[in-house]
């Protein structure tokens, strides 16, 4: 089984917003988008990886978050034309989670509007009792959390969906599962068909935390260390995730052995650094659910092209 992974496209659509829907935390993100983002997130990028992830016959996608900048329901709609047109893969085939960006304010975390437009990629195989996903007022969940986590059983594998996106201040980027949604991957880790295949745990924020504490509240996942407990009892797998806008591969040791954690770059970013241009990662899954390799595929500008490479490991 071949797997892709993107993030961090952060499609923009401005159409039909109306300046007083800027008048809040979007200000700030509006004022790094017309100075800064609009130069180095081209969307061209996105699309190309899309192109090459259909001639290489890739048999599921998964997307670790930040899809939008601002949450508009006009960049929703443009990454939903994405998935449908560009993918052109069967919900079944594609599962993804919201970041940051794609929680962007109350008023978009309150509506679950992530959740609203993207409803047929979240259904989940093994439906939870919703008291035990419920938002409590402190997870992330997209405002409700009645979406996550969500269980998508594919062949050998468990992908495992998370959020960690809620609102937070301007300039403040972190994120935060939740007592709720922390019971809930609880029960999920426990499940026989959860146990017999090698789980793929999505989330936006990565597991590993900045070393500085600083850092960590300010773009961090503040219960880290809560979920590190969960997983303490698999003996292998995946936790993937985006927000650094950059390659990365590093372990997560357990009681039987190890998951590895690996990030995506920036679907859209033009970087001169290699760990941070545009692309996506490919990871191979044996039918007995050992994890065989583990690639990325960097987007090489003016030609359109991608240059496979490995995947950094810290």
């Amino acid at each position: 089984m071949r797997i892709a992974h993107l993030s961090d496209l952060h499609l923009l659509s401005l159409e039909g917003a109306v300046p007083f829907r800027l008048l809040n935390k979007r200000l700030t993100g509006y004022i790094n988008i017309r100075f800064r983002r609009r130069a180095i997130h081209k969307p061209h990028a996105v699309h190309a990886a899309a192109k090459e992830i259909r001639r290489l016959g890739i048999d599921h996608v998964v997307i670790t978050g930040d899809v939008s900048n601002l949450a508009l329901e006009r960049e929703f709609v443009l990454v939903r034309s994405f998935l449908q047109r560009d993918l052109g893969l069967p919900p079944e085939r594609v599962s993804l989670v919201p970041g940051n960006h794609d929680a962007y304010t109350k008023g978009a975390h309150r509506s679950q509007r992530f959740s609203q437009y993207f409803a047929p990629y979240l259904r989940s195989d093994l439906p939870l009792d919703d008291a035990a996903k419920r938002d409590d007022g402190a997870a992330g969940g997209d405002g409700g959390g009645s979406a996550f986590p969500f269980v998508h059983l594919r062949g050998p594998v468990a992908f495992i969906g998370l959020s960690t996106a809620w609102p937070r201040p301007p300039l403040v980027a972190s994120g935060r599962l939740g007592p709720a949604q922390l019971r809930a991957l609880e029960r999920v880790l426990s499940h026989p068909e959860v146990r017999r295949r090698t789980p793929i745990v999505l989330q936006h924020h990565p597991f590993h935390n900045p070393a500085s504490r600083a850092k960590t509240l300010l773009e961090g996942l503040g219960d880290a260390a809560a979920e590190g407990r969960l997983l303490r009892h698999v003996s292998r797998g995946l936790l993937l995730h985006g927000h650094l806008h950059r390659r990365i591969h590093r372990k997560l040791h357990t009681e039987r052995g190890h998951i590895d954690a690996v990030g995506a770059a920036s679907a859209s970013l033009l970087h001169e650094s290699d760990e941070r241009m545009a692309g996506f990662n490919v990871y191979e899954v044996d039918d007995a659910g050992a994890i065989r390799g583990i690639t990325s595929h960097r987007f090489v500008p003016g030609q359109e092209a991608f240059r496979e490479v490995p995947v950094p490991e810290r």
